[in-house]
């Protein structure tokens, strides 16, 4: 499958999570999703990311900002419902929250990722 269609299949993906998020009370405003190689490098640098190949940098990728109650949460056991559904929807689905499929909030954290990683 071309690059261009993993695309579009992430972005039928994340339109599926977002009105799941809306359906459960959690609002949603977008973050980041394309980051260039050299933003990529800063946040490495700054220990922000783990990796210089990310899916961002493929546009697979993309960061809520989640919201309860009208707050800003990055809170692990209120997101972890819609990064459990994310990762039902396609098996190359990854939530940052749980990077070892664990269900253990453990390792390196990154709550409002979400990703399609080929």
């Amino acid at each position: 499958m071309s690059l261009s269609m993993h695309q579009r299949v992430f972005t039928r993906n994340i339109a599926k999570l977002i009105v799941y998020a809306y359906q459960h009370g959690l609002e949603l405003t977008f973050g980041e999703a394309y980051r260039t190689a050299e933003q990529q490098e800063i946040y490495v640098k700054a220990g922000k990311s783990k990796t210089m190949n990310s899916d961002h940098l493929r546009r697979l990728a993309v960061d809520f900002n989640v919201f309860t109650n009208n707050k800003l949460t990055y809170d692990w056991a209120t997101v972890k419902i819609l990064g459990d559904y994310w990762e039902t929807l396609h098996p190359s689905n990854r939530w940052g929250g749980d990077w070892n499929k664990n269900n253990i909030k453990d390792g390196f954290i990154d709550v409002p990722h979400f990703e399609m990683h080929i």
